[in-house]
């Protein structure tokens, strides 16, 4: 056996806990941020922001990224002097330490990708190392509680402060005695034990052991004090976990000051806290090939169900067989539901470095902005986590540097100087999520827009929307470090509507401010589709695209005059089809689009029978084919290949036929019938 240690098939496994560490970090260090903005200290977050770094050292150590481990370690000396002074930073500490973050995280991807890891910015370690406390708090005394003074020379700044700032706040401390004594061994009640039986109910501030004398109730002269925060308001449940009674616990309480009321979800908090799940680290390769196994699964099902047709077609006893079909597809949907849940992420994890991003363009662009982020419990496939971020990422830059006012603009508007941006989404069923990004901005001009990409004044916010989304135009006259380089909202497009095959639309009024709205599927492999038969062909499109499906009754269909003309030419024409049908629908007149003829598979005398409905931005299209074939599960192949990639086709699957079925984004379709084509592309 070879003495040489291989760090490589460690990597993986780093880079994942190093991911976690440095969220967490990052979380905290904007926790502490806030938090110094009000006057407050901050132990407990300074605490975790130390074990985090700590951690993270240690773990690259181990794999020998030494960057790593001297700026984890320059970040440490920082906040081990915080945590000194009671969970004060030094003046300027948060963005070296921000920095330090990000540096940290720059080469832990560097890691990951196989790429060389620089070393750590030089610059950054001597300004971290050159750090001093300046402005600590006043020094407490036992006098600011009624602890001991015994208990109170025990206790470290950070400690006391702890405690202060939560009685102030209004949650409750307690002094839990434990004597250990034979008959509590016997039973397993040791220091050790009631520790993690108290941890479960309550953040223990620390375990001070205490020397008394010896007696009957205390045989070897040892007592221990377990100095609490309790988040509940069950002192029986504390009491027991610690094996004594609640008469023996004592309070600890300000003297002098009023403690604030309770908060009325306190219990809540402190529930979800106490819920341990186990979490086993999976690699995404795994989930993929998890994934593909399943899709391998689902054609397999559709070859069963189209044998069995043709076996009792020919007259064969297929009733059992079929019912083991049944059972076998409904068990495959419970096997794709958990896969599928297996792959989610959550909306808020994915979102979890917006913060940082914004205070990064806060401090470029000098101006003062608040984020809120609702994600609620929402979650969506890790692939489009993924594929959709950056363009999160890019609305969001759009809405500070761009959207946002100055402060002095701001106030000559009525405005408070501070901007708001809003991140939020929702789950608008089982496939679909609705992410909005929305300012309070100056809203979007129109006419601007216009005379930089030279085109006549949009009439509403769809024919904005397109012309913001235009290949390399960029509203920002001159180039920045954040924007104006004309390339961006035509990226959101592509990875929203083609990639994902979502939706993008667009609200903004001028001085009110502007809301992108994202609709997107939870995944983008395996869907609920429908498939249909069109001049012969089968087709499928995703069962959360359509809208309706009707029937087309020739004698309530309205006809009026064939629109089909030659291109105009020049740099400017539009593409006209017939709609020469229109049908009612809900009070709004709906045309009728022949599906083959704008496939290109010839021109049918009369209207197929039945009618898809799709609805892009405010405007319905129905499509007219011959004849629904099912609904059924379908795996998507996107189409990678740029020279085989066609507007509208979404990307292919298999029927259980052996032969490639495409998929087809009906509502792209719809919408370029109307839409202008400029420069020979449409």
């Amino acid at each position: 056996m070879s003495d040489k240690f291989d760090t490589a098939e460690f990597i993986a496994g780093f880079v994942a806990e190093a991911e976690d560490h440095l969220s967490s970090a990052s979380t905290n260090l904007l926790s502490v941020e806030g938090a110094a903005a009000k006057g407050q200290a901050t132990p407990r977050q300074v605490r975790d922001l130390f074990r985090s770094l700590h951690t993270l050292k240690g773990l690259a150590a181990m794999v020998g990224v030494e960057p790593i481990v001297e700026l984890a370690h320059a970040m440490e000396s920082v906040l081990r002097e915080a945590d000194r002074a009671a969970g004060t930073l030094p003046v300027g500490a948060v963005p070296l330490l921000l920095d330090g973050v990000a540096a940290i995280e720059h080469r832990v991807r560097a890691l990951a990708d196989r790429q060389v890891v620089v070393a750590a910015p030089p610059k950054l370690v001597e300004a971290l190392g050159n750090l001093r406390q300046v402005g600590a708090d006043r020094a407490m005394t036992s006098a600011d509680t009624s602890l001991s003074p015994e208990l109170w020379d025990k206790l470290g700044p950070a400690e006391r402060t702890q405690i202060v700032q939560a009685l102030t706040e209004g949650r409750r401390a307690f002094v839990v005695p434990f004597v250990p004594t034979l008959e509590r061994a016997s039973r397993g009640l040791t220091i050790t034990s009631v520790r993690e039986r108290v941890a479960a109910l309550a953040e223990i501030v620390k375990v001070v052991p205490q020397s008394i004398a010896a007696s009957d109730e205390a045989p070897g002269g040892l007592a221990f004090a377990l100095l609490v925060l309790l988040a509940s308001q069950d002192d029986a449940a504390l009491a027991d976990a610690a094996a004594t009674t609640p008469e023996s616990l004592v309070p600890i309480t300000l003297e002098g000051v009023a403690a604030a009321p309770a908060p009325e979800s306190l219990e809540e908090v402190a529930d979800e806290a106490l819920q341990h799940r186990g979490v086993v680290r999976v690699e995404v390769a795994r989930l993929d090939e998890a994934l593909e196994r399943l899709s391998a699964l689902v054609v397999t099902q559709f070859r069963l169900v189209r044998t069995l047709a043709a076996m009792r077609e020919g007259g064969a006893d297929v009733r059992a067989l079929a019912q083991v079909v049944a059972d076998n597809g409904r068990q495959l949907r419970d096997l794709r539901a958990s896969i599928m849940h297996a792959r989610m992420v959550s909306v808020a994890e994915m979102l979890d470095r917006i913060p940082l991003i914004v205070r990064g363009l806060s401090r470029a662009t000098g101006k003062e902005v608040r984020l809120t982020i609702a994600a609620g419990k929402a979650e969506l496939d890790k692939a489009v986590a993924e594929r959709i971020f950056p363009a999160v990422v890019h609305l969001v830059r759009n809405a500070v540097d761009h959207a946002l006012e100055d402060a002095e603009e701001r106030r000559a508007a009525g405005k408070p100087e501070g901007g708001h941006v809003t991140v939020a989404c929702r789950e608008l069923s089982d496939s679909q999520l609705e992410l909005t990004i929305s300012d309070d901005g100056r809203g979007v001009d129109s006419a601007a827009v216009a005379r930089r990409a030279g085109a006549p004044l949009p009439t509403g916010d769809e024919g904005l929307l397109e012309l913001l989304t235009r290949p390399g135009l960029s509203t920002k006259a001159e180039v920045t470090k954040t924007s104006g380089r004309g390339v961006g909202m035509d990226v959101v497009k592509r990875i929203v509507v083609e990639e994902l095959g979502g939706e993008l639309s667009l609200r903004t009024s001028r001085g009110q401010g502007t809301t992108f709205t994202l609709q997107l599927p939870l995944s983008i492999t395996i869907v609920d589709a429908f498939s249909f038969l069109c001049a012969g062909e089968t087709f499928v499109v995703p069962v959360a695209m359509v809208e309706e499906i009707q029937e087309l009754d020739p004698a309530r269909t309205v006809r009026g005059p064939d629109r089909r003309k030659a291109p105009r030419p020049g740099p400017e024409r539009r593409r006209t089809v017939r709609a020469a049908e229109m049908i009612h629908r809900r009070g709004e007149a709906v045309p009728v689009l022949r599906l083959d003829e704008l496939l290109g598979l010839g021109e049918a005398t009369e209207l197929g029978r039945k009618a898809i409905v799709v609805r892009r931005g405010g405007e319905s299209f129905a499509f007219a084919i011959e004849r629904m074939l099912g609904q059924q599960e379908v795996v998507v192949r996107p189409l990678e290949d740029a020279l085989v990639r066609v507007h509208g086709v979404t990307g292919t699957t298999d029927l259980g036929d052996g032969r490639p079925t495409l998929v087809l984004d009906l509502a792209a379709i719809g919408g370029r019938l109307t839409s202008p084509v400029v420069g020979g592309q449409p």
